[in-house]
């Protein structure tokens, strides 16, 4: 159900629900939106703050704007979204990501600690006796894979390398401060032992424990270059 706008920022919340409305499939890709004076009805907003809520959305490559024709959806392309937002992440986009991180990895934690083998201890063992930002990667991923569930290994595949650029800048951060390091490395111990005894509760509360902590350091990094810039 698409909302009056009654507050400031007008074309970001128009941009907001449209943008909601594709990512839910109630626009497809290939229909016409709208034309701009029916949005302007449908929100109860000026023709600018429309044309505003377009010109963002073609810019994230989610509608195509024809002179003459209206506006298009076009075909979702997840991965050029997820690199726009993370290539220079700010505190939100951080926020956000985390959101997502904490439902998918606190459950994939807990199905890794009923289903995960023999073969997937040795992995997520192996990556952990070598710390370094591609093994966290890696780490995250070997969990996903010993979840036994294939869709969300892919996902998380899929996650990860999208998030590879934030993660290596972030350990080159976090390389100044052995105690992080540390602190890391021995909750991505805590995680193992859990998965490793098949104890899903446990591996889930670690999970969410060292990505909370993750995520306070990333966004303390964001502040910092903030400062600096």
């Amino acid at each position: 159900m698409l909302e009056k706008i009654a507050v400031k920022k007008v074309s970001e919340s128009v941009a907001e629900q449209l943008e909601n409305m594709i990512l839910s499939g109630a626009a497809k890709p290939g229909e016409k939106l709208p034309s701009v004076r029916e949005l302007c009805d449908l929100f109860g907003v000026g023709r600018s703050a429309i044309r505003d809520a377009l010109t963002t959305l073609k810019g994230k490559g989610m509608v195509d704007v024809k002179q003459g024709e209206g506006t298009f959806v076009l075909e979702l392309n997840s991965n050029k979204l997820f690199n726009q937002t993370l290539l220079l992440p700010s505190s939100k986009d951080i926020s956000e990501l985390f959101q997502v991180r904490k439902i998918l990895e606190a459950g994939i934690a807990e199905m890794a600690a009923i289903n995960r083998s023999n073969q997937d201890l040795n992995e997520m063992q192996e990556v952990i006796d070598h710390p370094g930002w591609e093994s966290d990667y890696h780490f995250h991923r070997t969990i996903a894979q010993a979840s036994g569930n294939e869709i969300i290994h892919q996902l998380i595949q899929f996650i990860s390398s999208t998030t590879k650029k934030a993660m290596n800048d972030f350990h080159q951060f976090i390389q100044q401060d052995p105690t992080i390091v540390q602190t890391i490395f021995e909750q991505h111990k805590e995680i193992f032992i859990s998965i490793k005894n098949n104890n899903p509760q446990s591996a889930k509360e670690n999970m969410i424990k060292h990505l909370n902590f993750v995520e306070e350091i990333l966004q303390n990094s964001i502040l910092e270059c903030s400062k600096q810039g």
